[in-house]
């Protein structure tokens, strides 16, 4: 039984990293109706940033992360004021091929400047590990779900409690009637990039500091897939609650079936779902008449 616990309690509290990086997805798809492809290559950079401002110019790891998120917010800026903004009105596939364009540009540029070797960025935490009887849990695990549930709270009160955060939300609803209201719909649609590009950096930062940081780290983005698609494209709600299961379900089949399977099971068990709810646990449900 305390494996079963210690099992569960390592895969949700891991899932909350990845909560983070599928917010990153959900908050583009919800502005724009575009699945942002860069998500991984953002949050990698972003990682890089940090490493070098604390290991190459030895700053502390709170300021480092804090020039790290205003470097990838002036991307997202530049990003969408140059790329993105030109490309308004023209079908969703331009804007994605746009995203598939800057992940490349982005890698390439990363691999360039640091090459392709693995590098270990300090923790944003003490590392202190939780033990209770047999069953324990490594300080990282612990220090990254706080991180991720801190900043996940965080964001829900921004957009329920906020003006700002209640004129995303009518825009990423209906754009037309919030144009009409007098929401300035560029600028909405400028600061749901930044906020998808500093919820991916946090995110890449705390799995470089905790499984070391190199251009792999840009692959995690794609292995959240399976969690954004589980919880519905355009559900915040969905999009963390189906990381913390499919977390728990990794988890579940490393620790019973072997480290190989916790790339297998989760998927077997999204496609068992869907089969049942095609568009997610909360996504919201759409019929297309022809």
């Amino acid at each position: 039984m305390s494996e079963f616990i210690e099992y569960s309690l390592l895969g949700i509290l891991s899932g909350g990293v990845t909560a983070l990086i599928a917010l990153s997805f959900v908050l583009i798809y919800k502005g724009t109706g575009v699945v942002n492809f860069a998500v991984g290559e953002v949050m990698m950079l972003g990682a890089y940033f940090y490493y070098a401002a604390t290991v190459m110019f030895g700053l502390p790891p709170v300021v480092a992360l804090a020039l790290g998120l205003i470097g990838i917010a002036v991307l997202a800026v530049a990003f969408e004021r140059i790329v993105l903004r030109p490309l308004s009105g023209q079908p969703p596939v331009a804007v994605l091929m746009a995203t598939i364009g800057m992940a490349s540009i982005i890698h390439g540029g990363v691999e360039a400047v640091w090459g392709g070797d693995t590098y270990s960025p300090p923790p944003l935490l003490p590392r202190t590990p939780l033990i209770f009887n047999d069953i324990l849990i490594p300080g990282a695990v612990l220090g990254n779900f706080a991180v991720a549930a801190v900043l996940i709270a965080g964001f829900f009160a921004f957009f329920r409690f906020t003006s700002v955060g209640i004129a995303l939300r009518a825009t990423a609803s209906d754009p037309v009637t919030a144009a009409t209201l007098g929401i300035d719909i560029n600028s909405a649609l400028r600061l749901t990039w930044v906020l998808s590009a500093v919820v991916g950096t946090v995110a890449g930062v705390l799995i470089a500091s905790s499984a070391g940081l190199s251009p792999l780290l840009a692959a995690a983005a794609m292995s959240v897939f399976a969690a954004i698609i589980l919880g519905g494209l355009d559900s915040i709600v969905g999009a963390i609650v189906a990381s913390l299961l499919i977390g728990w379900v990794e988890a579940l089949a490393a620790g019973y079936l072997g480290g190989k399977s916790r790339d297998i099971v989760p998927f077997v068990v999204v496609l068992v779902i869907l089969i049942f709810r095609p568009y997610g646990i909360f996504g919201s449900r759409t019929i297309e008449r022809l």
